[in-house]
């Protein structure tokens, strides 16, 4: 029973926990922290709260109530020594209720122990470089093993970094560098987790862009027109061919019905002639039936018809 009631309580905590969202910690200021100054991580809480804790890891646990509730608590370390280095996360309650919520990201505290020697470095190639060029960073101290840090002035957060190096040597590589990537450039190292050498010397990095061959842009230019060019062609004769497909095809279809031996023969077309009504008298007017050559051999001969001739003469005005 009385693991039972344990068990039911941790879920029930766990299940509030789930229900605060979660705070965040900042470290001010973020880095280059000298052994023996001030520092300050302050724990923001999307709600307020009445108590808050701070915690290191495997080491120092701190908590802090609020005289009245801000959003907003404050950790400072008057002066700074190794024992304060470390990881650190904050977790609040709230005021009304037993609710813990979950703790803050981590943030590491990192001193800056100046009797480590600060480590010296190399470029190469030289300082300017082109567009596209590998470029090699070598960092040595005095045979301090240690974990090395690539620096960028500017940049709040180191670029690289190379484990524990035997015999004190890094080596870090940029490779194919843009104009992006000019700048000063430093190292240092970490003998112990949380204790760092001050950052030694510097190198400066000038990348410089890489210019276009000549007659680039004339070129680029040329292969553009061509490509219109070919493609209006293309267009221009896949519709030629599709207009010519088409007219084949109906002509086709037309001889084919023309041939056919069902098809219906044409009837000739009638032919009118009109002369001037001055000239009527004397003439006579013969109507004729025009035909057709057939290519099918003759029928036999019919009952023949008499043909019929209407004709009409005018001869002295009498008809």
């Amino acid at each position: 029973m009385a693991v039972a009631l344990i068990l039911g309580w941790w879920l029930v905590a766990a299940s509030r926990a789930q229900q605060l969202p979660r705070p965040s910690l900042l470290l001010h200021p973020s880095q280059g922290v000298p052994l023996g100054d001030n520092v300050t991580l302050r724990c923001h809480l999307p709600r307020l709260a009445a108590w808050v804790w701070l915690y290191q890891e495997e080491g120092w646990s701190y908590n802090k109530r609020k005289k009245k509730e801000q959003d907003t608590a404050e950790f400072s370390f008057v002066s700074t020594k190794r024992e304060h280095a470390g990881r650190y996360q904050c977790q609040y309650r709230v005021s009304e209720s037993a609710e813990m919520s979950v703790e803050s990201d981590p943030v590491e505290l990192v001193l800056t122990d100046v009797r480590y020697p600060p480590s010296s470095i190399s470029l190469h190639p030289e300082q300017h470089v082109g567009t596209g060029t590998n470029v090699t960073i070598r960092c040595w101290n005095k045979d301090y093993g240690a974990t090395f840090f690539l620096h960028k002035d500017g940049s709040s957060d180191p670029l690289q970094r190379q484990d524990f190096s035997e015999g004190g040597t890094a080596t870090f590589t940029l490779f194919g560098v843009t104009p992006a990537d000019s700048g000063t450039y430093r190292c240092s190292y970490r003998p112990w987790r949380f204790m760092s050498s001050p950052l030694g010397d510097s190198v400066m990095l000038e990348v410089t862009p890489t210019p276009a061959p000549p007659g680039a842009a004339g070129s680029s230019h040329g292969n553009l027109v061509v490509a219109v060019v070919g493609g209006c062609t293309a267009a221009f004769v896949f519709i030629l061919v599709l207009i010519i497909f088409f007219l084949l095809s109906a002509r086709r279809r037309r001889t084919q019905r023309d041939e056919s031996p069902g098809a219906p023969p044409k009837k000739p077309e009638a032919m009118e002639f009109q002369v001037p009504s001055s000239d009527s008298e004397g003439l006579t007017y013969l109507e004729l039936q025009a035909v057709t050559p057939s290519t099918q051999p003759p029928s036999p001969p019919a009952t023949p018809q008499p043909s019929v001739i209407y004709t009409e003469v005018a001869v002295g005005g009498r008809h």
